[in-house]
């Protein structure tokens, strides 16, 4: 079966000015790095749709979404916080984003593809239930989990967010969601300096300092999260797919390649076919330099499609 690639000419609508590294080049360029490289046929390609309110409400308060909707402008840009704004097309990139996720899920439960890749923007995995930070609104991982649990009825899924940043949202959304496992690796102490000290049972940080190169960071992964996964025994299994960890990568300061990122997919990959079926669903979220962004993306695609 093929993997599918999803995505909306409307997440290149959301722009949050010239100077901001979260910015529609991104998609351009993985969409640029797909074609030279020769996956772009090789994949199935989808339409992301607006998400349904049901699924927003799964994870985030109501008080919030319509916060977000009120505060749609109509021209310019309204600032949520300091690095996150809306323009007039960013309400419908948020929701393709969020609808993205949800139809990955559909297709690869209903076997229609073996996986997914949601190349959207904005990201998701700084968003909490009630505030949108780090350049995120609504949280796509988080909508297509709880999505996963409640229309497919599956009682284990697990999330491995591999954003050099932590994916403070996701926590936050499911703290005490015992269904869920979440194993986030991130640089620390960085932003948005949280996570190091979390104590659960299916709450796993991988904390990890600046300068972590891809032996350490590959020797940490086989320590804390393939052990986590194994015990859990997921029945799906999410990527929060970040690609600012790279060593090109000005954002923060791990020192990761192509290969890592390949690996990464791989030791993923295996984990679902063993438990999951092969149910796999993974999410972009950060990555800012645009050559990096499209050649990790490449590589963990090539991987996912077994080319």
């Amino acid at each position: 079966m093929h993997t599918a690639y999803i995505t909306h000419r409307a997440c290149l609508g959301h722009d949050m000015g010239p100077w901001h590294p979260e910015s529609p080049a991104r998609l351009r360029a993985i969409d640029d790095r797909l074609h030279a490289a020769h996956l772009y046929d090789f994949l199935r390609h989808y339409d992301a749709p607006l998400v349904e309110r049901e699924a927003l409400l799964r994870v985030h308060d109501a008080g919030y979404v319509a916060a977000i909707e009120r505060a749609a402008p109509s021209e310019g840009l309204i600032q949520l916080d300091g690095d996150t704004a809306m323009c007039p097309a960013t309400l419908e990139a948020a929701r393709r984003a969020a609808g993205g996720a949800v139809l990955a899920v559909d297709k690869v439960m209903a076997g229609e593809v073996a996986n997914a890749f949601v190349a959207v923007r904005p990201p998701g995995h700084h968003a909490t239930r009630n505030q949108a930070m780090g350049f995120c609104i609504f949280n796509n991982v988080a909508v297509a989990t709880a999505h996963a649990l409640a229309a497919h009825r599956l009682a284990r899924v697990a999330i491995v967010d591999f954003d050099v940043h932590h994916g403070n949202g996701t926590e936050d959304i499911f703290a005490d969601e015992p269904h869920v496992l979440l194993c986030s690796s991130f640089q620390h102490p960085y932003y948005p300096h949280s996570g190091a000290d979390t104590l659960s049972d299916h709450i796993v940080p991988v904390p990890l300092p600046a300068g972590t190169d891809g032996t350490a960071y590959r020797a940490a992964f086989e320590a804390k999260v393939l052990p986590a996964l194994e015990r859990f025994k997921p029945e799906f299994v999410f990527c929060s797919a970040g690609f600012d960890g790279h060593r090109e990568d000005d954002l923060a300061h791990f020192r990761l390649v192509e290969a890592d990122y390949g690996w990464i997919t791989e030791q993923v990959m295996a984990v679902a076919e063993k438990h999951a079926r092969g149910r796999l669903v993974s999410l972009l979220e950060g990555g800012y330099n645009l050559s990096a962004l499209g050649r990790s993306v490449a590589a963990h695609i090539k991987v996912l499609a077994g080319l």
